[in-house]
């Protein structure tokens, strides 16, 4: 029996919040669905052709908010914007960074609103190849900040004890390594705010960059 594409991906969706990327099987979503695992490979050739097929659909759940709120009021608000929505979408699912990070997207469902982002540097003379340096190191960081969050806390907030704050105190030697013990809580407490920070040091940093010729992106 053929199987839809959209049930399939959206089985797999919800049993990645239950089992995460490493439980995740082609023949347990084949079980979430009441079918036989033989009956996905003739959609699916691999576990990771699955995984492709969740991101797009994560990625492409990003566009009507993008679009929808109009162009962007600038460059820099764009990279904001754009930011806070990926990390939002990652953090909806259990191992959602890991997912998205490396995954092969099936569509361009994305580029409307980065032709708008695009667009926004544009008008301000910022050149493509300049504008995807930007954007690039945007993405790269929103995926290695969550992918770091979600290894420390689960999808409903809590601790992994490999990372409890008395621990790491317990093993950083206070005298040898004084200001590495003190940023503990700075590593592992206030997401949304360092996340913040972060881009826009990320976007401060490149127009800076564009104001000396030496540094600029190559």
């Amino acid at each position: 029996m053929k199987v839809a594409r959209e049930p399939v991906v959206q089985a797999g969706l919800k049993l990645l919040n239950e089992v995460g990327l490493e439980g995740l099987t082609l023949r347990g979503i084949a079980a979430e669905l009441g079918v036989k695992a033989p009956s996905l490979y003739w959609r699916f050739k691999s576990k990771q052709d699955l995984i492709d097929e969740m991101a797009t659909e994560v990625l492409a759940g990003l566009v009507p908010g993008l679009v929808n709120d109009g162009p962007p009021k600038g460059w820099r608000a764009g990279c904001l914007n754009f930011s806070l929505a990926l990390r939002a979408a990652l953090l909806r699912y259990r191992d959602g960074a890991r997912m998205v990070g490396g995954s092969h997207m099936r569509d361009g469902s994305l580029y409307q609103p980065m032709e708008r982002i695009l667009e926004a540097f544009q008008g301000e003379g910022i050149a493509p190849s300049d504008a995807t340096a930007c954007l690039g190191t945007v993405y790269s960081y929103v995926i290695g900040f969550t992918l770091e969050q979600q290894a420390v806390l689960s999808p409903t907030g809590e601790r992994d004890p490999r990372y409890a704050l008395e621990a790491r105190e317990q093993r950083v030697d206070a005298e040898r390594f004084p200001l590495t013990r003190s940023i503990g809580a700075d590593l592992f407490d206030g997401y949304d705010e360092r996340f913040e920070r972060g881009v826009r040091m990320i976007v401060d940093g490149f127009a800076a960059s564009l104001a000396r010729p030496d540094q600029r992106p190559k």
